[in-house]
């Protein structure tokens, strides 16, 4: 990759969408120093995963940003298959497919706290949609559970801690990628996603597209968001597959012509069996 090069197109694209640094360091989560650095071109090879999120906050996909950039090789996309059922593009939904169990957390943070996992589950819900939106901040949350646990809170912390890797998900992710065009859609808070993969807890590939609902202020099981999604797959809804833990997101999805497969936590080995089977491609 051309550093210098790519950080003249991520300049480009921040200016054209009218973006300060600051401005959209604050919108993606990510730090101003690392921003600074790609645009000057002074970090070798990076993350791809951070230029994913750049992509995102820009309102463009990660191949159009991309496309300007000299490359030292990858899949094109002339390889990438067909599925039997006419699928081409997999979005994987995050909590309950990617990484599951982050309702630890509500365990551990009434440990911490004395308080009941009841009385912490509902403070968070009556927060978690604005703030997945992007309409608050995990600041705000961490405030008002601070204000009724009586104890500094980090939610970010806490929910980093509490989920781990689905298992064989990590293999299953990287065939599809080799295969398909792939991304994901998921309902979640400002900064989670960069910092999930920093941790190694998502599956490490090349996503065409992450949809983070905060970044379009858009939820699942809403129709906005799944015309976001196909929007920035770039092909039609009755060619994309949605993977998803949630059945209303699997009924909303399946009502727009997406293809759906509902994914069970419990019992990952099978699911996953059932997306390979889905997946397998035209000869």
């Amino acid at each position: 990759m051309d550093e210098q090069r790519l950080g003249q197109v991520v300049q480009a694209a921040r200016r054209k969408a009218g973006l300060t640094q600051q401005a959209l360091c604050q919108k993606s989560g990510l730090s101003y120093s690392t921003l600074a650095k790609i645009e000057r071109g002074a970090i070798k090879a990076p993350s791809i995963f951070t230029i994913q999120t750049i992509a995102n906050t820009v309102g463009i996909t990660l191949d159009e940003l991309m496309s300007e950039v000299p490359s030292h090789g990858g899949v094109s996309q002339a390889q990438k298959k067909v599925s039997k059922s006419g699928v081409r593009f997999v979005y994987f939904d995050m909590n309950g497919c990617l990484v599951r169990f982050y309702n630890r957390a509500f365990t551990k943070l009434a440990e911490d706290s004395g308080v009941s996992s009841d009385v912490v589950e509902t403070l968070f819900w009556q927060y978690n949609d604005a703030v997945c939106r992007g309409e608050k901040s995990i600041d705000e949350l961490n405030t008002a559970l601070a204000e009724r646990l009586e104890m500094m809170v980090d939610w970010r912390r806490y929910y980093l801690d509490a989920i781990e890797a689905m298992p064989e998900i990590a293999e299953l992710v990287a065939w599809a990628a080799e295969n398909y065009r792939i991304g994901i859609l998921s309902n979640t808070m400002p900064g989670l996603v960069d910092a999930m993969f920093e941790r190694g807890l998502l599956p490490k590939v090349a996503y065409d597209v992450i949809i983070d609902s905060s970044a379009v202020h858009a939820l699942k099981p809403e129709p906005q968001i799944f015309e976001i999604a196909a929007q920035k797959a770039g092909v039609a809804p009755n060619e994309i597959l949605l993977v998803d833990d949630d059945r209303p997101n699997v009924m909303a999805a399946g009502k727009l012509g997406w293809h759906t497969l509902w994914f069970d936590s419990y019992r990952p080995e099978e699911s996953i069996a059932n997306i390979r089977q889905a997946l397998e491609p035209v000869n």
